[in-house]
């Protein structure tokens, strides 16, 4: 089952990903997570069905941090590419999106891109905070 949600920073995202780490869940679902001048993309893809307990509380847990997503067609087809295994460079070159990081949920990702990209800036933006 896939979740698709809007977050407003760098964050929110992080705090999402170290849920899945304190809930047990890292090694069960694949994260994709998208960055956007306005916000992030993120996707959590649990390889098993969650029981409706489970789905109930992580429901909750993101309705909290962001608002559902419903993608636009080139983000679907951003997460369509990525799910077939093509190259996340190609990815982020054809549907020109800067896709953070895809696969088992990493705050180092995140992290990193934050940093490289105030440093280019020379602040930190909204989104990044």
């Amino acid at each position: 089952m896939d979740y698709v949600y809007f977050l407003a920073n760098a964050s929110l995202t992080l705090r999402v990903i170290e849920y899945l780490r304190m809930m047990n869940y890292q090694s069960a679902c694949s994260m994709t997570v998208i960055h956007q001048i306005n916000g992030w993309i993120v996707r959590v893809k649990f390889k098993q069905p969650l029981s409706p307990y489970e789905h109930g509380n992580f429901r909750a847990f993101m309705n909290e941090l962001g608002i559902p997503y419903q993608p636009e067609i080139r983000i679907q087809m951003v997460f369509w590419s990525l799910d077939t295994a093509q190259s996340t460079v190609d990815v982020m070159r054809r549907y020109q999106v800067a896709i953070v990081s895809h696969g088992t949920p990493d705050t180092s990702d995140i992290e990193a891109f934050r940093e490289q990209f105030t440093n280019g800036l020379g602040y930190c933006p909204e989104t990044l905070a």
